[in-house]
């Protein structure tokens, strides 16, 4: 039996603690804007929306690219390109407080998220981002689930 001091234990729990926070990638204050994606007209397909992640996850199943509302990503905190594709952002309006899980299916250069509209309205729970273009938003990469 291995018997590990009270020092030495708080020290592996502040090791694991500053692992966790180094791995959790979030961005506070990110301009969001709208795509129009429209996922359900064109039957969640990701080749007919032509979207970059369809090189990857083109062949996901239905269910998988239903689960969530699409964004996509360009930063300024996470992976990039290909590493991205999958992911998925909790989005917080940050006037509102309102939330939404999304799906990162695309890449975009506007330096933050570009919503598919109907996610970006769920989120406008005031009309702002409608009247500005934009939602002020922060996000984290959380886990799908899948």
């Amino acid at each position: 039996m291995i018997v590990i001091g009270r020092e030495s234990l708080l020290a592996v729990l502040l090791l694991c603690a500053a692992a966790a926070a180094a791995t959790a990638q979030s961005a506070s204050n990110v301009r969001a804007t709208y795509n129009i994606y429209n996922p359900a007209a064109n039957n969640w397909d990701l080749i007919a929306t032509g979207v970059y992640c369809a090189t990857w996850d083109a062949n996901m199943p239905l269910a998988w690219r239903m689960k969530y509302d699409w964004t996509a990503f360009c930063g300024p905190v996470g992976p990039t390109g290909e590493a991205s594709c999958g992911q998925c952002l909790l989005v917080t309006n940050t006037a509102t407080g309102a939330q939404a899980t999304v799906r990162i299916v695309d890449q975009c250069s506007n330096g933050g998220l570009d919503l598919d509209q109907g996610v970006f309205d769920q989120l406008d729970t005031n009309g702002q981002g409608v009247a500005n273009g934009y939602l002020i938003v922060d996000y984290q990469f959380v886990d799908c689930g899948d």
